[in-house]
């Protein structure tokens, strides 16, 4: 799947799934994303977790112009280190109005293990304003 997104992939961050509200990325985990401690950086942890809930709210269809979004609070409890293997982040939206949507997403390892969770506010554009690209 076309991520579109030179951030995400440039950390070797994968899009697996991204349908009408949910959204769904894959990282094999190597060097570059540990910290000190040798564990998975917990910005990087917060950046797959933002990039789930936020994709997960901005589906466009086949036809259908590209949609950017704009987080606008994003809240994550850490809860388990992983420092090894693949680890996969997927978001869900939970509700929607017009131009605010919330949504929620999952790390987990290739065990199944949950390592993170996130809960957030997400803001599509207006119909007359400027995109913004989703953190």
């Amino acid at each position: 799947m076309d991520l579109h997104n030179p951030f995400l992939q440039g950390l070797g961050i994968e899009l697996l799934h991204w349908g009408p509200g949910e959204a769904t990325f894959r990282l094999a985990i190597d060097d570059r994303h540990l910290n000190r401690q040798g564990a998975l950086h917990g910005g990087l942890i917060a950046t797959l977790l933002d990039a789930a809930c936020g994709y997960s709210g901005l589906h466009a269809g086949e036809d259908e112009e590209e949609v950017h979004g704009l987080t606008v609070m994003l809240n994550i409890a850490y809860l388990q280190m992983a420092r090894e293997g693949t680890v996969t982040a997927r978001g869900r939206v939970r509700r929607s109005g017009r131009s605010l949507y919330f949504a929620e997403a999952e790390l987990s390892n290739a065990r199944g293990e949950l390592l993170a969770t996130a809960q957030g506010s997400f803001k599509r554009p207006s119909p007359r304003g400027g995109n913004h690209h989703v953190a």
